[in-house]
């Protein structure tokens, strides 16, 4: 009765886990940003979640970034949020789309010198991978816990356990490394400060976590718990065969 109830659970966690994370990994909103000039900056570099200028009759660009596309389109300053501003229905029919591969905010030769930007690339490239290496860890999860059902193979369960115990480590790892970039490296700073000495001295930027980030640590949670649980079943079950 014991090992039905942690099978359901666990099975159930599993499930979640992947719809949250796949949710994550494949829809584009990791981040979400507003630009546009002001015409009396205050001097401040960034703001996270709020609309810095509340000029009404300026247009700004906003856009949305993702593991596969960054998207942006034209829009009124207004009071409403950043989330509220790039809700799905919030969106014109049309906007400009180009691969991210993601890459957290612009980087380019014009905004970095070289060091800097062959940094980012490497960055990039690891925060890639691990978020690669974790969404094939949990599919991969997923078919040894629906391959041990039939037979109830204790060592498939603890190999299903583990992949999902190493695809939240590599998404956890995914996620300090998005907040790192974002609040610590100083990208978006650099960013501002070369957007404000050649396009106009008033540059704002803003910024918010979207939905896709704020979904993968939930399904990194119930990833983990899946494992652990996925792991103490195949322990349940070999020491009942033996």
């Amino acid at each position: 009765m014991k090992l039905s109830v942690s099978l359901f659970f666990a099975g159930l966690f599993g499930a979640l886990a992947a719809v949250f994370i796949l949710f994550s990994f494949g829809t584009d909103y990791w981040l979400l940003a507003s630009e546009g000039c002001h015409s009396n900056p205050d001097g401040s570099d960034v703001e996270h979640g709020n609309v810095l200028v509340q000029d009404h009759g300026r247009n700004i660009t906003l856009y949305h970034e993702g593991f596969f596309w960054r998207c942006s389109f034209r829009g009124s300053v207004d009071e409403n949020h950043l989330i509220t501003k790039l809700w799905f229905t919030n969106q014109p029919h049309s906007k400009e789309c180009q691969p991210a591969y993601l890459f957290p905010f612009p980087v380019s030769y014009q905004t970095h010198n070289a060091t800097e930007y062959d940094s980012a690339r490497i960055y990039r490239g690891f925060w890639s991978v691990f978020m690669l290496i974790g969404v094939a860890a949990l599919i991969l999860g997923g078919f040894f816990i629906i391959c041990a059902a039939p037979f109830a193979s204790h060592c498939l369960y603890k190999a299903g356990g583990g992949f999902f115990l190493v695809s939240s480590l590599f998404l956890l790892c995914v996620v300090v490394m998005y907040v790192l970039w974002l609040q610590v490296m100083g990208v978006l700073d650099v960013y501002v400060s070369r957007q404000r000495s050649s396009l106009c001295p008033g540059f704002q930027l803003s910024i918010s976590y979207g939905l896709s980030f704020m979904l993968a640590p939930v399904g990194i949670f119930f990833c983990l718990v899946s494992g652990l649980l996925f792991l103490l079943i195949g322990k349940t079950v070999r020491d009942h065969n033996h």
